[in-house]
């Protein structure tokens, strides 16, 4: 029953912001154990941060070519099944994108203890939002979503 409730209920970039204040705070806390020089730290996670804002932002561009909502939290009101653009490589691009600003953050902390968070970060998204998610899409688009389910993966 807990777990259900937590379904839809938290907006995807309150989540990552938590985890990525999480991360820092576990990060600054524990010495890391595997330091890496800023010159190597600080490309990689410039890089992965822009690849993570240029996949979640062709996501809310393609949404809103399509005319359907973004709005994560209520995806039964969604009026177009989106398998086009970034949508043919990955059906979750604005939680991809998440995804590589969090490895971002990551690397810019430069500690092993920060590692957890992205991976908690999958895992609770995929639980509580991409889950819950399909459903809604499949009883909103039925075959069409599942063929759609067939030929791209929920990530990558």
């Amino acid at each position: 029953m807990i777990m259900r409730f937590l379904e839809l209920r938290v907006p995807p970039p309150l989540v990552g912001i938590i985890i990525a204040g999480a991360m820092w705070f576990i990060a600054s806390s524990l010495s890391p154990l595997l330091p890496l020089p800023a010159t190597a730290r600080l490309p990689a996670a410039v890089i992965l941060a822009l690849a993570g804002v240029a996949i979640a932002l062709s996501g809310v561009i393609s949404f809103r070519h399509a005319q359907t909502t973004v709005n994560p939290l209520k995806p039964e009101t969604s009026t177009a099944l989106v398998s086009t653009g970034i949508y043919r490589i990955t059906r979750n691009p604005m939680y991809l994108g998440m995804l590589a600003v969090l490895l971002a953050w990551a690397a810019y902390l430069s500690s092993v203890w920060a590692l957890p968070g992205p991976v908690a970060f999958a895992l609770y998204i995929t639980r509580f939002q991409i889950i819950p998610e399909e459903r809604a899409l499949h009883s909103l688009f039925g075959a069409a979503f599942v063929e759609y389910t067939r030929r791209t993966r929920r990530w990558l």
